[in-house]
């Protein structure tokens, strides 16, 4: 089982929009099984609150259920339970290696699709629509990605 922990600052807007339209293609391409899929925040500012409305209105737009989604950090631990670690931008990954240490597979999710951009945060943007074309590039690329590494 391959596990994903997809990271932002606040676990509301972008990390938790990658793991479910993640986690609803792979159901899609029959692969649900060969992953977890998990979100989490560097910061502490949200936690506990549920998915941004912004984020909700995507997934709502594909009919994809977030209801039982609360934000949650990130913690040394999950360093030891997951297989990727993939940021959203440059201040994400930084945290993420803070929080993880130098070991830890963290990644920015852009440079899956062969971009060196950040997916640019909607909670300052407004632009959840622009945020959620970034993900899905992300997504492909990381897929993609993952079949050149025989993973799937």
């Amino acid at each position: 089982m391959i596990k994903i922990m997809f990271v932002c600052h606040g676990n509301i807007c972008r990390s938790t929009m990658a793991e479910f339209l993640f986690r609803d293609t792979v159901e899609k391409m029959g692969l649900g099984d060969k992953f977890y899929i998990a979100s989490s925040a560097t910061s502490r500012e949200e936690i506990g609150n549920g998915v941004h409305y912004g984020t909700r209105g995507i997934l709502d737009r594909f009919g994809i259920d977030y209801s039982k989604k609360k934000a949650v950090q990130l913690t040394k631990a999950d360093g030891e339970k997951y297989d990727y670690f993939i940021g959203m931008d440059d201040a994400n990954v930084r945290n993420m290696t803070k929080i993880l240490g130098s070991g830890a597979k963290v990644y920015k999710f852009l440079e899956f699709a062969g971009l060196k951009d950040s997916i640019a945060d909607p909670w300052y943007t407004g632009n959840f629509d622009e945020t959620y074309r970034d993900v899905v590039k992300g997504i492909k690329g990381f897929i993609e990605h993952l079949k050149g590494e025989g993973l799937i």
